[in-house]
């Protein structure tokens, strides 16, 4: 799970690691009190769970807290990469000499951790990484061994970082280690000009594996659209994208195959709805009503390949949604493997006119793409 970014802040304060003063607000109002708090000049940052936020208008200074209130009111509600803003985070302003970057990141291939370092933070981080990889320093961590102070001291040496930044490169691996997580990134972390060093932003991705122990963490997640927390507490793998055709699908790999089909024939998938391989037709029914209920869909794919789910049970999915559901949008549907026979005889006998059957992934995606169009 991605954190927020005003919910990294709150675990970086917890272990000791600097932040600007910073309050939440789900309106303009509240944008302008906490504003005044906080001492009227602010940044106002939009929180989603996308990177390019500066870019792409989501972060802004405000001189005041009038000026809070109009720059909140500009970016909640905003679009960001797919994700809509429903709050902002207020923060105090810091008075910047530098710019760093520094994160710790999962390195499956070699069973161990990365830390991630370089003298060069900011927004240009991706180009600066592309264009000249000698500038970004990766140090192989063993998390056996963990980061000791010499450890703190060679990473922060080896990306750029002032010396008195490694107590914070000590304190971040903390909020790796204990908190479960498979990625910690600050970007920018700075050295202020009365030489102090502060972490302006952050992005926390907990392992969804260690959930049973961070049940606080998964009570407390909001999620950019609605949808992604009703399909959350379903238990349903969803992610909503900025397409509009609705994408469900039986196991991570074949959904992602989907979605690359469906965009191959010149349409955008509007979500990412994995069933999961056992899914019940409670289970389908509960998916199909939450893409339906999104407004940017125009048509709805429901590609599965029976195995431990069988076709017959993901039809009767269908069937009892299309019962409590009114199709207003066209489903098409693409069943093989396990009772795929059965599971088409039973969406052929409902003969609902929205319903329509395809043989072949490739067949199903370009239905699907032409009835969104």
């Amino acid at each position: 799970m991605d954190l927020f970014e005003h919910q990294a802040r709150q675990l970086f304060e917890h272990y000791g690691v600097l932040v600007p003063r910073a309050e939440v607000a789900d309106s303009a109002p509240e944008a302008r009190a906490a504003a005044e708090r906080l001492g009227g000049r602010v940044v106002v940052k939009a929180q989603v769970r996308a990177g390019g936020r500066g870019k792409a208008g989501g972060v802004r200074l405000a001189a005041d807290p009038v000026a809070a209130y109009l720059t909140a009111r500009q970016i909640l509600g905003m679009d960001i990469k797919g994700h809509t803003v429903h709050r902002v985070m207020v923060a105090e302003p810091v008075e910047i000499e530098r710019e760093f970057y520094l994160g710790y990141a999962l390195d499956r291939a070699a069973g161990r951790f990365l830390a991630i370092a370089s003298a060069e933070g900011g927004m240009e981080i991706e180009e600066v990484a592309a264009r000249r990889p000698e500038a970004v320093a990766r140090i192989p961590v063993d998390p056996d061994e963990g980061v000791t102070d010499a450890k703190a001291a060679e990473i922060a040496a080896a990306g750029g970082l002032p010396a008195e930044a490694a107590p914070t490169v000590r304190r971040l691996w903390r909020v790796l280690t204990e908190q479960d997580a498979l990625l910690v990134e600050v970007n920018p972390l700075v050295r202020t000009r009365d030489g102090a060093i502060v972490a302006l932003d952050g992005k926390v991705t907990l392992d969804d594996n260690a959930r049973f122990r961070r049940p606080r963490a998964y009570a407390a997640d909001t999620a950019d659209d609605p949808r992604e927390a009703e399909a959350a507490a379903k238990g349903l793998n969803y992610v909503k994208l900025d397409g509009h055709v609705g994408v469900i699908g039986n196991g991570a790999g074949l959904v992602m195959s989907t979605l690359d089909v469906v965009a191959s024939r010149g349409a955008r998938p509007a979500d990412f709805l994995d069933i999961g391989g056992g899914a019940s037709a409670e289970v389908m029914a509960g998916g199909l009503a939450l893409v339906l209920g999104d407004p940017d869909v125009r048509s709805v794919l429901v590609n599965v390949f029976g195995g431990i789910t069988a076709c017959d049970a993901v039809a009767e999915g269908i069937v009892r949604a299309l019962d409590t559901v009114t199709l207003t949008k066209p489903l098409v549907v693409r069943l093989d493997g396990n009772s795929a026979a059965r599971g088409r005889a039973i969406l052929a006998a409902r003969a609902h006119r929205l319903v329509h059957q395809a043989d072949t992934m490739d067949g199903a995606a370009a239905r699907a793409a032409h009835l969104a169009a």
